[in-house]
């Protein structure tokens, strides 16, 4: 399993686009994909899971992946969540 802290920077903060962009692409992975919120674990191929986040610019999330692509997944949810497009 890899964890990564991440601070969140995205151009729309929590609007449902970068969210359902953020689910498609976990879902790009084998690997089971999280993300820790405050006091919520959520899968990150959830779509309904995720709405209930609030990912603010700013916040700190901890991202975690297990399974054969984990590296990978952890890195590019990373990006993700990082780049203020």
């Amino acid at each position: 399993m890899k964890k990564c802290d991440v601070v969140v920077n995205v151009k729309d903060d929590a609007d449902a686009r970068p969210i359902a962009l953020l689910v498609q692409t976990a879902s790009q992975f084998e690997s089971k994909v999280y993300i820790d919120c405050e006091d919520k674990h959520v899968n990150a191929k959830s779509i309904m899971g995720m709405m209930t986040l609030t990912l603010t610019n700013g916040n700190q999330v901890t991202v975690s992946a297990d399974g054969a692509d984990e590296n990978e997944a952890c890195d590019r949810i990373r990006e993700f969540l990082t780049s203020a497009k």
